[in-house]
């Protein structure tokens, strides 16, 4: 009886909220209608200024969400298709603003300045559009995986599909993990490895799924050029509408929404790694083995990307029943305050690393850390007296946790 009453009586209240998920690929669609209403030219540039200003002092104001779904909900809530439409409706969104966007790159009236900010603005709405196609390419219905492929297609980056999935999700925190940043490592290190390292594995993940099925490598089966055939589809379309002078804009849309995701990749795993309890094999992934923020308002604008720990250790749960748990490192900000941090190496290493520490109760070799500066790390940061007490078989590692979620209404705290 108590279980009936709490699935009949429990409520999402962040139910309609999800709408405003929509705002993002909306900001797309905003700066020629706003400017034109105000004749104020600054409205070009409106994604970098909702993005970077607006939403981190909403963070901040807001605070911390901390409530947690009960358990007895989950099947009800992950088969609400409303939350599924908050999705979807993405997309029309999306290339709604791009179709905009190609028609005001091609106007010849409009200054090159105010150019580059509607590029700017349309690279970070392009950004966020790959966080709806991470959403959609984790579910099992052939119909949203191929909207995950489709809402890569604005970037060109659709082999992230593949590695994402297959790659990522079963390397993370591990050397072996491209995506997975490491201790003592920049951001401007990091992108360059884990572009370049993620196309790699990608390809090379497709092709032993191909050959294991006996398939051709260059066919129609190859879902990364299924993935790239679509983008070119929609840069055909756009440069045959516009012509060959919004080339350069849509290149760096591109690039600016790559450059979002990658250093997204960067804030979600910096310096964490999963242990080998049995000198080989590395433990399960755990909520221990992503940053967290239960930042409101990034959260619903993201829908719970920032709940990452628990979409690691759970990757089947919808974003509507990811859960905050204590056990999870937390990070200090939302991320759009990490992006600018993590853009900034010295600030960025004053303010997480000393919590990769803590994580790891001080022993930084627990850390992933970056081989190239890995001495200089070890002298840095010295293991603790209580870990020198160990003999060098039995070198402590991380504790398998079966975390709790946090308590409704507890705020985590970094």
């Amino acid at each position: 009886m108590e279980v009936e009453e709490v699935t009949l009586t429990w409520r999402d209240s962040k139910r309609y909220l999800w709408l405003l998920g929509l705002v993002a690929p909306g900001c797309a669609l905003l700066p020629s209608t706003l400017v034109g209403l105000t004749g104020f030219r600054a409205f070009w540039w409106i994604g970098p200024i909702v993005v970077f200003a607006i939403i981190p002092l909403l963070d901040v104001a807001i605070g911390d969400e901390g409530n947690n779904p009960p358990d007895v909900v989950f099947a009800q809530l992950s088969a609400d298709r409303y939350y599924r439409w908050c999705t979807y409706l993405f997309l029309p969104i999306l290339f709604s603003g791009l179709l905009v966007a190609g028609y005001m790159w091609a106007d010849g009236a409009l200054s090159v300045v105010d150019k580059l900010g509607l590029t700017v603005t349309v690279g970070l709405v392009s950004g966020v559009g790959i966080n709806a196609a991470h959403e959609l390419g984790h579910r099992v219905e052939k119909h949203e995986r191929w909207l995950a492929r489709l809402a890569l297609a604005q970037t060109g980056y659709g082999h992230f599909y593949v590695e994402h999935n297959r790659g990522h999700h079963v390397r993370v925190a591990t050397p072996e993990d491209p995506a997975s940043a490491r201790f003592g490592e920049s951001l401007y290190r990091f992108l360059p490895r884990s572009i370049v390292g993620g196309l790699r594995s990608a390809w090379h993940l497709e092709v032993q799924r191909l050959r294991r099925r006996k398939r051709s490598v260059l066919s129609q089966h190859n879902q990364i050029l299924q993935a790239w055939s679509l983008s070119a589809i929609v840069f055909g379309l756009l440069i045959g509408l516009f012509g060959g002078v919004i080339v350069p804009y849509l290149a760096l849309q591109a690039l600016i929404a790559i450059v979002l995701l990658e250093t997204v990749n960067y804030v979600e795993h910096y310096g964490l790694l999963r242990q080998r309890p049995d000198g080989r094999r590395y433990e399960r992934t755990t909520v221990r083995h992503s940053w967290n923020s239960d930042r409101l308002v990034t959260n619903i604008f993201l829908f719970h990307l920032q709940r990452h720990s628990d979409h690691h250790a759970n990757p089947q749960r919808r974003y509507q029943t990811l859960r905050s748990f204590d056990a999870s490192p937390q990070l200090p900000f939302g991320y759009a305050s990490m992006i600018v941090l993590a853009f900034v190496p010295p600030l960025w290493r004053r303010v997480m690393d000393r919590r990769v520490l803590a994580h790891y109760g001080g022993d930084v070799e627990l850390a992933n850390i970056c081989p190239r500066r890995r001495t200089s790390v070890l002298a840095r940061y010295p293991r603790p007296a209580s870990r020198l007490l160990v003999a060098a078989g039995d070198r402590p590692h991380a504790t398998p946790v079966t975390a709790s979620p946090v308590r409704s209404g507890h705020r985590s705290r970094p």
